[in-house]
């Protein structure tokens, strides 16, 4: 017996002790014309072993220890690059698609290409693995922005993001190089109001699953981009593995994931790639649980599939579609009531879906074409029901909401090298937008928006020196439903002063179209008649110049400074005079709208400045740790139809954000990780409530006179993730812990008054909320 039992500890310490092992492989091409690079050496780090890539430009190593890892990548006449942080686990091939730039002055940051935008300042890649490995992100790119300079969330409950000082409505979101709805699910998450913004929401409805690395661009945009004054996210997917057929499950409280990937056959290189997502808050639901009254319910499906061909390039078809709800019920008993909402029943329901086609195609060693076409729409319902005091099984219909959004884009880019110092891209941009809107309560608007976006742009960069490149751009914007346009030149210049030094400076001209509430806000005159005056506003406009200064410590770790200037124009705010308006908002502009509504005459008559310092210093994983640490100073103000400059909504003065984390490696292929996040921003700002007048209408009733002079107190939040990694020969699992607010700090939202207490109430932030997840991979 005893020989029995020390032969079976043996075998089992034995199998313990094998090394477990996978896969790293992927393909290297040209940025440009899309071709293989043949012959690019790979030096993997910290093995030190190599390899060079095949005709096809394909590599891989094989039999590799589960761990950590960094590749070196070089060929000659192109830049060198070094990807850091490859997480190489067993159950799954670790694939990457590399793209190379010859040779010019730029420093490209340590990541994966994936059709890099060409932009010298405030781009940052976000990668799937970072989604997965920072604390409280909620497998949402948006989330992990907060770790940049100068990048705040509006509410914590969403992923609004307030960049640089402007609103969330500056944001635009990308899919695959084009725009489209808002990709997210409970878009009223978070709000002032309770209803649906146009650029956020409580979850991204694309699963991270299917992210390859995306790109976050916040200021003096490349020629490339346009219709959007803060901020893209530019969200790019990744292909299936061609050879093998690979699952990963996961559970948690954001919700059940399921995804597949692998060949369509074996004779072929097609591949597949899909996952779906069903809340764990909608499953509780279906179980008769709610929250405080709330039930919440979620879910989503994402695919790509990808067709490569021997002579017509790389076809790929994707998609994203998900359906969300938000039920409030009111509380029967009115002697159970603390504040107004606990008499109403709201309901609210979005649906969001998008389809679309890429085409790679090489048109030669210098020439590459690219075309993207994507349709993608949206429908939000919400209805307010107020119940009665006096027979609480009565209630009326208060507030109703409908936004119905469409969007056809289509995209073409050709790039051409006209030699080693030349590049030009020239592409097209063609959108058609609809959008219908209905709000009914105390402000309305009402109406339909349909027109075509038409953006042609032409960049040009010239390697003037080794060392000196200019890029010089073009972008034009109309908007054939009121005839708008704007004419926009980009450019930017980045200086290698010495291997590890880098000066930068760029410029460019941008502008947006205005939300669908305020192109069809009804105005409420003195003489009652319902007009639409805002119909044929112009752009907002802005100019940005962005000076930067990098600093490479090594290959893993810099240091950046940036600074930036805003200058906002043709800002629509209010200038009518109390003889032609019955209630005038002098202090009003869009600069600091969300989700409300304004029932006023606008003129394209405001101003908005910006104005700040941002520093980030990051450290990408290696010898088992990580940091990034960013800050901004920053100034944000405008100019309403008074004239009087005030601060912004957002005007909160200063962000930081700490990001680090430790991994510690155990016997048996297992590894413990811990990351924590700290936020730390200067509270926005609020409008004074006038206590009176509110009791006497009935509703929150602002000194407008007084806008923003309220600061909120900061805004304080630590995050921190504790997960833990098993490989097995043939899978790989992860059990992870993260902690949103871990001091449960208390964090001024917005204040309002309350009809139920007749006094103004203070409305905090999200406090402790603990998500425990397991992931399985195989």
């Amino acid at each position: 017996m005893y020989r029995l039992l020390l032969l079976i500890f043996l075998s089992t310490s034995c199998a313990w002790a094998q090394s477990v092992t996978s896969t790293l492989r992927g393909q290297i091409t040209d940025a440009e014309s899309h071709q293989p690079l043949t012959n690019a050496t790979i030096l993997l780090r910290p093995s030190g072993t190599g390899t060079t890539s095949n005709p096809q430009g394909q590599f891989r190593f094989d039999n590799l220890a589960v761990g950590r890892y960094s590749i070196q990548v070089s060929y000659l006449g192109y830049q060198t690059l070094t990807i850091s942080e490859i997480l190489v686990e067993s159950g799954k091939e670790q694939v990457l698609e590399i793209e190379l730039s010859p040779s010019s002055t730029q420093l490209q940051e340590a990541t994966v290409r994936t059709t890099r935008p060409v932009a010298v300042n405030s781009i940052q890649p976000i990668t799937m693995e970072q989604t997965l490995r920072y604390a409280a992100t909620y497998l949402d790119p948006a989330r992990v922005t907060t770790s940049f300079p100068g990048v705040a969330v509006s509410n914590d409950q969403a992923n609004g993001l307030v960049v640089r000082g402007n609103s969330p409505n500056g944001m635009q979101w990308r899919l695959e190089g084009v725009e489209i709805v808002n990709p997210n699910h409970l878009t009223n998450a978070g709000t002032f109001s309770d209803r649906p913004t146009q650029t956020a929401g409580g979850v991204n409805i694309l699963s991270t699953q299917l992210l390859g690395t995306s790109y976050f661009l916040s200021g003096a945009f490349p020629a490339e981009y346009g219709n959007a004054l803060s901020g893209v996210l530019d969200m790019k997917l990744r292909n299936g593995n061609n050879e093998k057929k690979e699952f990963t499950a996961q559970a948690g409280l954001i919700g059940f994931d399921l995804a597949a990937e692998g060949p369509f056959s074996k004779k072929s290189k097609a591949s597949y790639l899909a996952n779906y997502r069903y809340s764990f808050t909608g499953l509780l639901g279906a179980m008769g649980v709610d929250f405080g009254g709330e039930d919440i319910r979620y879910q989503d499906l994402s695919f790509n599939i990808t067709l490569p061909t021997r002579k017509t390039g790389e076809f790929t078809i994707f998609g994203i579609g998900g359906i969300s709800s938000n039920t409030f019920k009111s509380q029967p008993d009115t002697a159970l009531w603390v504040v107004q909402k606990d008499g109403f029943d709201i309901d609210y329901t979005n649906k969001m879906g998008a389809l679309g086609m890429t085409h790679t195609l090489s048109l030669g060693p210098r020439t590459g074409l690219r075309t993207v076409a994507v349709t993608s729409a949206l429908s939000s319902r919400r209805e307010g029901y107020v119940h009665s005091i006096t027979n609480p099984a009565d209630r009326f219909l208060v507030e109703r909401d409908r936004i119905d959004k469409t969007r056809l884009s289509f995209s073409t880019a050709l790039s051409h090298r006209l030699n080693e110092r030349n590049l030009v891209k020239s592409g097209l941009f063609l959108t058609y937008q609809d959008d219908a809107l209905l709000s009914a309560g105390r402000v309305l608007a009402e109406g339909q928006l349909q027109g075509l976006i038409v953006q042609p742009y032409l960049s040009w960069r010239w390697n003037l020196t080794p060392n000196l490149t200019s890029d010089l751009g073009l972008h034009y914007l109309n908007y054939t439903y009121n005839q708008t346009q704007s004419l926009e030149p980009r450019a930017s210049l980045q200086w290698q002063a010495s291997p590890r030094q880098v000066f930068s400076l760029s410029y460019g001209l941008h502008s947006q179209l205005q939300q669908p509430q305020v192109y069809l806000a009804i105005k409420n005159s003195n003489t009652q008649r319902y007009e639409r005056p805002n119909r044929f506003l112009e752009l907002t406009k802005a100019h940005h110049l962005v000076a930067g200064y990098q600093y490479n410590f090594s290959q893993n770790s810099n240091l950046k400074i940036e600074a930036y200037w805003q200058e906002l124009y043709d800002v629509p705010v209010v200038t009518l005079s109390p003889a032609v308006s019955f209630r005038v908002l002098p202090s009003f502009s869009t600069l600091n709208l969300i989700e409300t509504y304004v029932d006023q005459e606008l003129k394209n008559a405001g101003t908005g400045r910006n104005v700040g310092l941002e520093v980030s210093y990051q450290k990408f994983l290696n010898e088992a740790w990580y940091l990034q640490v960013s800050g901004s100073l920053y100034n944000a103000t405008y100019v309403g139809g008074d004239g009087i400059r005030r601060n912004t909504r957002f005007n909160g003065n200063h962000t930081f954000s700490f990001t680090g984390g430790r991994e510690f490696k155990t016997n048996g292929n297992g590894l413990w990780g811990i990351n924590t996040r700290i936020l730390w921003y200067g509270g926005f700002r609020d409008t004074p409530i006038n206590l009176e007048s509110s009791r006497g209408e009935r509703t929150t009733v602002y000194e407008v006179n007084n806008a923003f002079t309220v600061k909120l107190k900061d805004y304080f939040r630590p995050d921190l993730r504790i997960y833990w990694k098993k490989n097995k020969e043939k899978y790989s699992r992860t059990l992870a812990l993260d902690i949103q607010n871990a001091s449960n700090t208390q964090n001024e939202g917005f204040r309002y008054y309350d009809i139920w207490q007749q006094q103004v109430v203070q409305q905090y932030q999200l406090g402790l909320i603990p998500v425990l997840s397991y992931r399985w991979e195989f």
